[in-house]
């Protein structure tokens, strides 16, 4: 079942939603993203031979940034008082592929997956840029919330098979 718009007002205006009124609680959100690419470019990666440097490092850093800047990208997104962010690469080289996933947590009176979110897939389009000199057609994809925690609409956790 699928419950009414919250950011729009009764004239069908977008607005952003008051959250004065709730109740402050712990949240949490993860999130996911896949980078597809060639083992070529998988295996420079993971050895450490990329030319621009450490390109999980800097993804990591990009999607702590970005998820920190998540109000600025998201219209009527809250900007949220993040307590912990982070982002684990998982590089999986027989699918050809790097699995980037993100925790967001806060106590709060808004949920966090839209900096989950954005977090995951910063991180993978930061890894695409400093790997496009490279390999061109790398693709992104698989974006995605895995859980939340949190607030009045409880507890969401994706099935994963």
């Amino acid at each position: 079942m699928m419950s009414e718009f919250t950011h729009i007002n009764p004239k069908g205006e977008a607005h952003m939603v008051d959250v004065t009124e709730k109740q402050t609680t712990e949240r949490e959100a993860r999130a996911e993203a896949i980078v597809k690419m060639a083992p070529d470019t998988l295996a420079m990666i993971m050895e450490g031979r990329h030319h621009k440097g450490d390109v999980f490092a800097t993804a990591r850093v990009a999607g702590i940034m970005a998820a920190k800047k998540t109000s600025d990208l998201i219209p009527l997104c809250h900007p949220l008082l993040l307590t912990k962010v982070e982002l684990e690469l998982t590089p999986e080289p027989e699918l050809q592929q790097v699995r980037i996933r993100s925790l967001c947590k806060l106590a709060g009176q808004t949920g966090v997956e839209m900096e989950a979110l954005t977090a995951a897939s910063v991180a993978a389009l930061t890894i695409y840029d400093m790997c496009k000199a490279v390999q061109k057609d790398m693709i992104i994809e698989g974006v995605k919330l895995l859980e939340k925690r949190g607030g009045k609409s409880g507890h969401f956790k994706i099935d994963e098979e």
